[in-house]
């Protein structure tokens, strides 16, 4: 049988089908020919490495108490991750396998999940368009021509951007975050037939609702090139920097989804309180202002915890900074760190669940 199709186990049985299901995930791992030491060996060497250079690493422009604040609470994030990878090896590897051995299957579901959202409507993937347009131009004209406000809110060192081009660099990943959340969280509850009655792996779902999201993405990633270039800011070298923020971007929202999709199940609530995170999340991230106007540095610091900010900054580094990704060492650090670990949470979390999916759908 094929690894990356699961076998529905029925609920009542005791605890030796469990055991056996279990078997079946090992034996699914152990066919991709990895072993398990060598892996969690390769896992601890890098993490070691990048704990060293996280430590080694001196900027003498930087406050000292704040840099060291950074690396303690890196290293034990770090750490953390680490350990967490070690103990549960077996039950982390085991999605990112089926998803891999499903990546054909994914595709093919994604692009029809993203037909079908707009399947019988007049306009059709107009509509994916017309609501972040809209909202872009709202604030256009209500920040820039009624209040005339873009100095005070972009300007922080030297010449400010045109508002409208710093704008829609932070709407645009904003805009595929929350629709790729909002989608990711509801996956299971969306699919309820396929969790329920047939016999399919649906670690699969989340994904599937991330990379349909991604299709809207990348047009509007196109829109943000042309309008940058209508301003003067024409793609350069560092404007290969989109890739890499879209990247980190979708594993993000990734490693949220099969959290929130696992818990949505039980607690229907979620649904509401994302949806008013996601309002607050809007102004607490730096999209419409510089996280710059901060007063002190502990504040920005603060701010930074939110991996969104490196995103934001970073697709404004991408089109009119000339900063390589690597050059914000510490939040680069910081982001792979958190997000690594939040994937780590989200697929145990997803896994200690998933028997229980059908039962509660």
């Amino acid at each position: 049988m094929h690894c990356a199709i699961k076998r529905r186990y029925p609920q009542n049985k005791e605890g030796s089908d469990m055991d056996e299901k279990k078997q079946e995930e090992k034996n699914c791992i152990k066919k991709k020919g990895f072993p398990k030491s060598a892996a969690i060996a390769i896992f601890w060497g890098f993490g070691l490495i990048l704990a060293s250079v996280l430590i080694l690493h001196h900027n003498p422009l930087a406050d000292q108490v704040t840099e060291q604040m950074k690396k303690v609470s890196g290293c034990v994030l770090l750490t953390f991750t680490c350990i967490m990878f070690t103990i549960y090896y077996d039950r982390i590897v085991t999605i990112p396998v089926e998803l891999f051995q499903s990546r054909g299957l994914i595709w093919k579901l994604a692009k029809n999940d993203f037909k079908k959202r707009y399947a019988g409507s007049y306009l059709g993937i107009v509509w994916a368009m017309a609501q972040p347009v809209v909202t872009v131009l709202m604030y256009w004209i209500v920040f820039d021509k009624v209040f005339q406000a873009r100095v005070e809110f972009v300007a922080a060192d030297g010449e400010a951007p045109p508002y409208v081009l710093y704008l829609m660099a932070g709407l645009v990943p904003w805009f595929y975050f929350s629709e790729a959340i909002s989608q990711g969280t509801m996956a299971l509850v969306e699919y309820t037939y396929l969790v329920k009655k047939v016999v399919f792996n649906i670690s699969i779902l989340p994904i599937i609702k991330v990379i349909a999201a991604t299709f809207i993405h990348v047009f509007f990633v196109g829109i943000l090139l042309v309008v940058s270039v209508c301003y003067g800011y024409t793609p350069t070298v560092y404007t290969i920097q989109l890739l890499y923020y879209s990247v980190c971007l979708i594993f993000f929202v990734l490693a949220l989804s099969y959290l929130t999709s696992a818990l949505v199940v039980f607690i229907r609530d979620l649904q509401q309180v994302i949806s008013i995170a996601l309002q607050i999340g809007m102004w607490a991230t730096p999209i419409m202002w510089n996280i710059n106007m901060l007063p002190s540095d502990n504040m920005k610091t603060l701010f930074k915890l939110n991996p969104l900010v490196y995103i934001v900054n970073g697709y404004r580094s991408a089109i009119f900074e000339e900063v390589w990704f690597f050059e914000h060492f510490y939040s680069s650090t910081y982001f792979w760190i958190f997000t690594i670990s939040m994937f780590c949470i989200g697929t145990l979390v997803f896994r200690r669940l998933r028997s229980h999916f059908a039962d509660v759908l």
